[in-house]
């Protein structure tokens, strides 16, 4: 529970008391590959921490495309936050891709500690308006800057997932498909 505190540490100053009271709000499982946290269509209840391994988010398109939107790897929360916040089905799924230990707060145990401990709540909007700046920022490279260079930016956000994540997860979060970015890499690896 250590890296969840030092997580938060970043940003709020708990004392022993809140963070013991925060502790007892959460749950640890370990996770198998391929297990899915959550499915489309079901209403998100829990954010999650990852301790250790990687979650990805995604939906599946009328086509049975999958578009990947986000990764976690240790030390990074995850959630589908358009249903976590409405409370309404959501359309992503939640994915462990390699063995995972991960942290589960629900929505009603968060909503109890942002009263009982306030300095949460800005330690969660934090994390959102930094989410919401991180998300524009990839529409915006989507739009604007040709796959080499969204590639560059995965490999130094996310530089450890380049060899952990099956290429065409890469592919489909950069916004090529998986041959393009066969292409491409080849392409990259002769420059």
């Amino acid at each position: 529970m250590e890296l969840i505190l030092e997580n938060i540490a970043k940003h709020v100053s708990l004392t022993a008391e809140e963070q013991a009271l925060f502790l007892s709000k959460l749950e640890t499982k370990t996770y198998k590959p391929k297990t899915i946290l959550l499915n489309a269509g079901e209403v998100c209840k829990h954010s999650y921490f990852v301790n250790s391994g990687i979650l990805r988010s995604f939906n599946i398109n009328d086509n049975i495309v999958e578009h990947v939107l986000s990764f976690a790897c240790e030390g990074w929360w995850m959630s589908d936050m358009y249903s976590f916040f409405s409370q309404k089905p959501g359309q992503l799924f939640i994915e462990v891709l390699e063995e995972a230990e991960v942290v589960s707060l629900s929505k009603e145990n968060q909503e109890q500690l942002y009263l009982e401990i306030p300095k949460l709540e800005r330690f969660f909007r934090i994390l959102i308006e930094n989410s919401l700046v991180a998300n524009q920022q990839r529409l915006m490279d989507n739009l604007s800057l040709p796959a080499e260079e969204r590639f560059e930016k995965f490999t130094t956000k996310y530089g450890s997932l380049v060899h952990k994540v099956p290429q065409k997860q890469i592919a489909s979060f950069i916004g090529v498909t998986p041959e393009f970015f066969s292409k491409m890499k080849a392409r990259l690896l002769k420059k």
